[in-house]
């Protein structure tokens, strides 16, 4: 088996898709249920971002090099509800080849949709697994409770192995300070700031344009609202390319201010280019869009203050600290903290959002709940 990258001058539909995945077999001829699922799923469905399509493309490709190698049949699933090919491929991919859980996890999501995709062109009769239901939502949740119900199902391969992921992990008070004072350069100052401060993913925070930034004298109310929109032209990249807004602080808007007359100019002056990005690196370019240098500047300044951190860490952080400030303020912000909370992190479904709620349920600590009283300045205020 062979994967291989497509060019500029592939087209479907007149458009060019460099890069997009394309499985060969040996002979160099196509695999073409694999190429017409690819085709399907990556760009005629719902997942339509680039980033996607490697891993897409490791997945068929393990796959069915591991099909090839011990001589099966992608399409022999004749006995209704038989689960051989996936059942062995994933305890292969556990016992031998020794991948994480989240890689394993992750490929067979994409073998599943391959097999529903092939059963819904009529390639083959069975699907090579059974669907169940199982629990998303942690059972006995409060906020569901006005509606009766106590969970959330979400329908299941049985061949994918059952989420072992702990809480997500924050930093607390003292460590959010203690990386805050490692960042002496300014430049990576102002990104942990800011996103300890937003919540934004990577991508969002290194396409972030700078014209989100206004002058904050004048604006008497205490948040200022700003738009992250891909159709502007700005560069702005968010998770599906949907519109949203958050809020932030005033206070936070005066540092990035600050940041953008005093230290921004500095390195957009250094590149022969004029770009739109509120964060340029150091020869003033633009991040990449997926953010992955952010994030290792995030993790060498956390290992300088002895935390081991990434970005989506920051994340965390924000959505923690923020949804226990806002159930103490429930009478006096007068909303519903988890609607305001998944808005601001742009979820699609309330389910991925109520983890935090579940998270502080768990925590019940004094200590937590002094961290925005004690974290000065780092509090999104309402």
């Amino acid at each position: 088996m062979l994967l291989e990258r497509a060019t500029d001058e592939f087209r479907i539909a007149g458009h060019a898709y460099p890069d997009f995945p394309i499985l060969l077999w040996d002979d160099m001829t196509g695999c073409d249920p694999v190429n017409e699922f690819f085709r399907h799923h990556l760009l005629r469905g719902t997942i339509r971002s680039n980033r996607t399509w490697d891993g897409a493309g490791r997945a068929l490709y393990d796959y069915f090099s591991f099909l090839q190698a011990h001589e099966l049949e992608w399409n022999s699933t004749k006995q209704a509800g038989r689960k051989d090919l996936l059942a062995a491929y994933r305890d292969y991919s556990f016992q031998i080849a020794a991948h994480r859980e989240s890689t394993v996890r992750q490929r067979l999501s994409f073998l599943v949709a391959f097999y529903e995709y092939s059963q819904s062109a009529q390639l083959i009769e069975h699907l090579p697994f059974r669907l169940e239901m199982r629990r998303a939502a942690p059972r006995g949740d409060a906020f569901l409770g006005h509606i009766g119900r106590t969970d959330v199902g979400v329908r299941t391969a049985d061949v994918v192995p059952r989420s072992k992921r702990g809480l997500p992990q924050f930093l607390s008070r003292t460590q959010t300070q203690a990386l805050l004072a490692a960042a002496t350069n300014p430049h990576h100052r102002m990104l942990i700031q800011m996103a300890v401060q937003s919540g934004l993913r990577r991508a969002e925070l290194a396409t972030l344009p700078v014209d989100i930034v206004v002058n904050p004298q004048g604006i008497s109310k205490r948040n200022i609202r700003i738009e992250l929109d891909p159709a502007a032209g700005g560069g702005q990249k968010t998770k599906g390319s949907k519109r949203r807004s958050i809020w932030i602080s005033k206070s936070l808007m005066t540092d990035l201010w600050q940041y953008v007359a005093h230290h921004r100019s500095e390195r957009a002056g250094v590149a022969d280019n004029t770009h739109n990005n509120l964060f340029l690196n150091v020869a003033g370019e633009q991040y990449a869009e997926d953010g992955k240098s952010i994030n290792r500047i995030v993790s060498t300044v956390g290992a300088t203050a002895g935390i081991r951190v990434h970005l989506h860490m920051l994340r965390h952080t924000y959505a923690t600290h923020t949804l226990v400030e806002l159930q103490r303020r429930r009478a006096e912000n007068r909303l519903e903290p988890l609607v305001f909370l998944q808005r601001q992190l742009g979820h699609a479904s309330i389910a991925t959002t109520m983890v935090y709620l579940h998270l502080i349920n768990e925590l019940a600590d004094d200590a937590v709940l002094q961290y925005q009283d004690e974290l000065d300045g780092l509090r999104p205020e309402l």
